[in-house]
């Protein structure tokens, strides 16, 4: 091995390399599920010893956990499902989860029961956490944690989605600290404020340091509305939105439609479901380029 092979990337010092999965929290995992499904994702694999399930389309992987020690005490699960976690991928999860302590991050108590991984993490917005993977090619840590569903087969996405990004929310005047938390800790970038990706143009995009995903920060519009930091929704790219998003609505998926916001070329917005679950569908047909 050489000297510059041991030394981490200057553009992308935590060696981030995509998304590994999303994490959805629920009481209700049964009604989320069937909405995965009509969004085309299969169920792969069952936790060893928790209400965990794991769900996969293409190179999308989704966590719907409803386990009740972990989740059952705060009230924000009740009844919609919300974006509880999500793992980036990296060379190195120690590594990389000593930097990103190192620059300010709060580390997460780990539960790893016997026989589990134990997944490095620092706290997110609000409740969520920021997990580390470094294994997730010839062996992915769902070969440890998770039972094979018989017969499950990952079949290639619907219209080549694939994961864009998240779109979080600040509390009014706060995107600046949180687009500081992604540049500092992560090694994000802000992109410029004319640039702007499917059709909910508003707030602060930034890019990860791979450039395979993005965060989209956005504040409440009018100062009296009853607003959380968190997560609000997923982005999926697909190069052709309106081909998938025609696609997805012959599966039961219906996207919003009005004077104001409906699906062009550029992305689309599903409809509210489960109280307040929503994709957006983004154009990434530049980026596959």
């Amino acid at each position: 091995m050489s000297v510059n092979e041991m030394l981490p990337d200057p553009s992308n010092v935590l060696g981030i390399d995509g998304i590994e999965f999303i994490e959805f929290a629920t009481k209700h995992p049964q009604q989320f599920c069937l909405l995965l499904e009509k969004m085309g994702f299969s169920l792969a694999a069952r936790h060893r010893s928790r209400e965990v399930l794991l769900y996969q389309q293409g190179s999308m992987n989704i966590i719907v956990n409803s386990d009740m020690d972990g989740i059952a005490e705060d009230s924000t699960f009740a009844e919609s499902p919300i974006i509880n976690a999500l793992a980036f991928r990296v060379k190195d999860a120690h590594f990389a989860h000593q930097r990103a302590v190192g620059m300010g991050g709060w580390p997460i108590a780990t539960r790893a029961s016997a026989m589990e991984l134990n997944v490095p993490g620092i706290h997110g917005v609000g409740q969520s956490v920021i997990y580390f993977v470094d294994r997730y090619k010839d062996f992915s840590i769902y070969d440890v944690d998770f039972i094979k569903v018989p017969n499950a087969k990952n079949t290639s996405a619907i219209g080549d989605m694939s994961f864009f990004g998240l779109v979080q929310t600040a509390y009014e005047g706060r995107t600046a600290d949180w687009s500081n938390f992604y540049v500092k800790l992560l090694g994000f970038t802000e992109l410029p404020a004319d640039q702007f990706f499917g059709i909910l143009q508003k707030g602060a995009i930034l890019q990860s340091p791979c450039k395979s995903f993005h965060i989209q920060i956005i504040e409440p519009q009018v100062s009296d509305i009853e607003w959380d930091e968190e997560y609000l929704r997923l982005g999926i790219g697909a190069p052709d939105v309106l081909a998938t998003s025609k696609a997805l609505t012959e599966r039961g998926i219906n996207f919003i439609d009005n004077e104001k916001l409906h699906t062009t070329s550029k992305g689309a917005l599903t409809q509210s479901y489960l109280g307040g679950v929503q994709f957006e569908l983004v154009n990434n047909a530049a980026k596959l380029k």
